[in-house]
Formats: structure tokens, C-alpha cells, sequence
């Protein structure tokens, strides 16, 4: 006698609301290797991991006689599964921004504004060391074991909020704005002491074009402010493996807020 799989309708319907979960927070978690990954290898991710988390589950009671209500209930739930991916990817977005931010403020000043390069994130022109920050970014991302923690976060918010009953709370919101704050002010200190030597090497070329009016000082201008960017960015470049812990540690507390914690 051959066995029979039998997958129950309640079953079914807590696979595709874990499903949209997973799905919508890796199609929103900017990691460069996954978005230009092919179509079927992020099917295949999402499918993966929603298997793994099989003992979470819920048992979505289905009445088959729902007709068209029960189709717009089961959609409802869906878009809320996908709020709380959107949720997740904002977070490891944010978290990704840190030094993207910092090179937009200083890229222009220094010069490395006129030299672009293809974002692996977007495909498209973006500055050198904006791309730079990006990748620096992701590496530290997957240095400290971030995606452990999103992982984490996933199965933890299944236990504590089943799927299809997903509600952004007022911790979760005040840890994700909180997030978004700390991000804007880290991205600011470390840029204002780069911005603040470029300004003080704009006056000395202009006290010196004062001086001396027959010096040809402009060709001069952007090779010095851009080897004083790259010396201050040595420098600074020992911090950064703290100040991107200090954010992480951040991220995780508001994706634990997310998962309901």
C-alpha cells in the first residue's frame, strides 16, 4: 500500500502566510549578493528557510465555505505578513546607511564627487566612496553574524506573533525611529572632523592665493583635499569596526522590539 501526503488546508494556508513573511524580508534586505542573485536562488532562500520554520507554523482555522470573505481574509494577512518584512529590511537598511551617509556628506568636499563607479546595489552611478561604504558595510554585516540575528528575529516573531497577527507596537516603533536617529548622528560625527580639515584646507589655499596672486593654486586644490580625505579615512577606519557594533547592537534591539520581546 503507498503512503499518501496529506496537507491539511489550514496547513497550507500557515505556509503561505510564513512564506510572505520571509519572502517580503529578503526582497527588502539590501544585501547586494542577494538582490542581483537570480530570481530562483532567492525563491529557493525563502523556501528554504520557511521549511526550517515549520515548527512554528500556525494552524489557520479555514472555513472552505468562506467563499470570496476567506480569499480576502487569507490577503489581508498577507499584506501584513509583508509589513513585517518591510519592518525588518528598514532596520538592516538603516543599519547598512551608517557610512553611506558619511561619504555622501564628504564625497562632494573632497573631490571624489566627479568620480563615479557602478553601485552593486542599484546597478547604477554612484561615488567611489559611497560604493566603498557600501561594501565596507555589507562586510561587516556578515562579519558580525548580522543575518544570524534576522533569522533569529523571524522565528522568534512567529512564536510570539503568529502569522496574519502581526502589530507594529509603540516599543518596536520608538526602536526603529531610535534607530534612524542614532544612524543620522554617528554618520554626522564622523564626518564633520573630515569636513571640518577639508575647510581648513580651503583657507590656507585661499590665504596663500591672497599672498601670492601669481600661484596657480586651484590645480593644486583637489589632489591635496583628496589625499587629505584618504589620510583622515586611515585614520578613522580603526573606529569603524566599534561604531558599526555600537549600530548592530541598535539593530538587534529593535528587531527584537519587531519580533515582540
Amino acid at each position: 500500500m503507498h503512503n499518501q501526503l496529506t496537507v491539511s488546508v489550514a496547513t497550507l494556508y500557515g505556509f503561505l502566510l510564513v512564506l510572505t513573511r520571509v519572502a517580503a524580508t529578503f526582497v527588502f534586505v539590501p544585501l547586494p549578493q542577494l538582490q542581483n542573485s537570480p530570481a530562483a536562488a532567492r525563491v529557493v532562500l525563502s523556501l528554504a528557510v520557511t521549511v526550517a520554520l515549520q515548527s512554528v507554523w500556525p494552524s489557520v482555522p479555514v472555513s472552505l465555505n468562506g467563499g470570496l470573505t476567506e480569499l480576502w481574509l487569507l490577503l489581508e494577512r498577507m499584506a501584513t505578513e509583508a509589513g513585517y518584512g518591510i519592518a525588518v529590511g528598514l532596520v538592516i537598511a538603516l543599519l547598512g546607511e551608517t557610512f553611506t551617509l558619511m561619504m555622501q556628506m564628504l564625497g562632494i568636499q573632497a573631490g571624489y564627487g566627479y568620480a563615479t563607479t557602478v553601485d552593486p546595489s542599484s546597478q547604477a552611478d554612484s561615488g567611489v566612496l559611497v560604493v566603498l561604504a557600501q561594501l565596507t558595510s555589507w562586510l561587516m554585516f556578515l562579519a558580525f553574524g548580522m543575518e544570524r540575528h534576522v533569522i533569529r528575529a523571524l522565528a522568534r516573531s512567529l512564536e510570539t506573533h503568529p502569522a496574519g497577527a502581526f502589530v507594529l507596537s509603540p516599543e518596536a516603533r520608538s526602536a526603529v525611529l531610535s534607530l534612524g536617529y542614532s544612524v543620522l548622528t554617528t554618520a554626522f560625527r564622523l564626518a564633520l572632523p573630515v569636513i571640518a580639515l577639508l575647510l581648513l584646507v580651503d583657507i590656507t589655499f585661499a590665504l596663500f592665493g591672497k599672498l601670492h596672486a601669481q600661484l596657480q593654486l586651484l590645480s593644486l586644490a583637489f589632489p591635496a583635499k583628496m589625499l587629505v580625505t584618504l589620510g583622515m579615512l586611515a585614520m578613522l577606519s580603526q573606529v569603524f569596526p566599534r561604531v558599526y557594533e555600537g549600530i548592530a547592537a541598535k539593530s538587534v534591539s529593535a528587531l527584537i522590539r519587531l519580533a515582540g520581546d
